[in-house]
């Protein structure tokens, strides 16, 4: 079937200017200028159609910061990042970043730590992924074996930057189901995934399917043991994208970070839990040796002798200056008291919608600010409508809350999960709940004929 053309933007009678054309092609180079307040007032126009991102609780990254902060970003749209011979301060400033981020990590000797800002939290998996694989394949060169079948343990609720890792990367992705009695990669069953080809586990500080942590000290024991009977010395990288920014502000205690001996580096996204505007990631390494030489490369064409550590190379600097901005505003007071307030909220709906109907909580948000539900078993009150169609009725009050099948094995059921952000705070949140309320009642007293179910969700969310 083949799709129409875009209709052309129409410009009078409303936008255009005198000496404007009237219409502009809308998926083709334009013949012709266009004055820049019409352009600006096209591009303003078909973005309201998007929807309201205070209002999108399917998404982890952050959609507000203050207005310091976006006088800030204002001022540093020009800098790039990679150019730090042209932008030495904002040099400086990405290393405090990542310094800062190994003292609140543990590290045990912050001075020899290494890290780096990234686009995001896949960018930093990728780049400790390769790290893993680089130092794994040195050691077996080394010994003089084969270096060709390499394979990384983790969740099968892992997130999908991790199948592109494997993918991209031509590693052998060893997927520990989750199940009810184990919904997350808990070391149950981690040494029987593990051999000498394996390059390292992953743990997950937030699963994105539900939230949850994967406990990587129990990770870390059933790894030791598996070393003092095997030799088999395997590390452990930590996905910490959303929990990272959580876990030492709301629990301090918990050992997930370089506490932990067999971690040897960390991820974390700055735009989720960072609370800064989408476009950065960290990644940090123990020590120097986790980060095999090989991988950073130096160029000389910008000015000065770079070391650079990326995927890609030119990518924005404000970002970085906006992170500074957070972790100086805020400090360890400020972001604790942010983050259980946010943790606040999110417990507030998990304990709200578990009491409105037929929920039951896959889990309640004591982790990061993120919890799912799912419907209750058939035969126990179970509704004539799915959470595909909640979700749908949700989206006409302005809401995002998807709805999606949990990863194999567990495909059979399907859960809503929510996001709490900061930005929402108890007045928003009990109009959701006033809005679930008032769905769930229209769904009882009209179901829908075909209720949507997982073949037929085409418009609906998906990992």
């Amino acid at each position: 079937m083949t799709s129409r053309r875009p209709r052309d933007i129409e410009l009078n009678p409303i936008f255009a200017r005198p000496g404007e054309t009237t219409s502009a092609p809308r998926d083709r180079f334009p013949a012709d200028r266009m004055l820049p307040e019409t352009a600006f007032q096209v591009v303003h126009d078909e973005a309201m159609l998007d929807g309201n991102a205070r209002l999108n609780l399917a998404t982890f990254v952050s959609t507000w910061m203050d207005e310091h902060a976006d006088r800030l970003y204002a001022a540093a749209y020009d800098k790039n990042m990679i150019d730090k011979d042209e932008y030495p301060a904002t040099a400086a400033i990405e290393t405090y970043c990542w310094k800062m981020l190994a003292d609140l990590w543990h590290a045990p000797d912050p001075d020899r730590a290494i890290g780096s800002s990234t686009t995001g939290s896949s960018e930093a998996c990728m780049l400790a992924g390769l790290a893993l694989k680089r130092r794994w394949a040195e050691r077996r060169q080394e010994a003089g074996r084969p270096a060709d079948r390499p394979n990384l343990v983790l969740s099968s609720a892992v997130q999908v930057c991790w199948e592109k890792f494997c993918n991209f990367f031509e590693i052998e992705p060893r997927y520990v189901p989750i199940s009810a009695e184990h919904p997350t990669l808990d070391g149950d069953v981690v040494r029987d995934h593990v051999d000498e080809n394996t390059i390292g586990v992953v743990a997950i500080m937030g699963v994105t399917y539900t939230g949850m942590y994967e406990p990587v000290a129990r990770i870390a024991a059933a790894l030791d043991a598996l070393a003092s009977e095997t030799g088999l010395d395997v590390p452990i990288h930590v996905d910490g994208a959303s929990g990272a920014m959580i876990a030492p502000f709301a629990q301090p205690d918990l050992a997930w970070d370089f506490r932990v001996e067999r971690v040897v580096s960390i991820n974390t996204s700055g735009h989720k839990y960072g609370l800064v505007y989408p476009g950065v990631g960290w990644v940090v390494w123990r020590g120097t040796e986790f980060l095999p030489e090989s991988l950073v490369f130096r160029v000389s064409y910008l000015g000065g002798d770079m070391p650079t550590l990326a995927l890609n190379f030119s990518r924005p600097g404000a970002q970085v200056l906006l992170q500074y901005y957070t972790f100086l505003r805020h400090g360890v007071a400020g972001f604790s008291r942010i983050q259980r307030a946010t943790l606040g909220v999110a417990q507030h709906l998990a304990r709200e919608i578990a009491a409105l109907g037929p929920f039951e909580l896959w889990n309640d948000a004591s982790d990061i600010p993120v919890f799912a539900w799912h419907l209750r078993a058939a035969g126990d009150g179970t509704p004539p409508w799915t959470l595909y169609d909640l979700s749908d009725r949700l989206r006409m009050h302005g809401w995002q809350v998807p709805a999606y099948p949990m990863p194999a094995d567990l495909e059979d059921v399907t859960v809503q999960r929510v996001v709490v952000r900061n930005g929402l705070g108890m007045e928003l949140a009990d109009k959701l709940l006033d809005d679930i309320g008032t769905s769930v009642t229209y769904l009882n007293g009209s179901p829908p004929a075909h209720p949507t179910t997982d073949r037929d969700r085409a418009s609906a969310f998906h990992h």
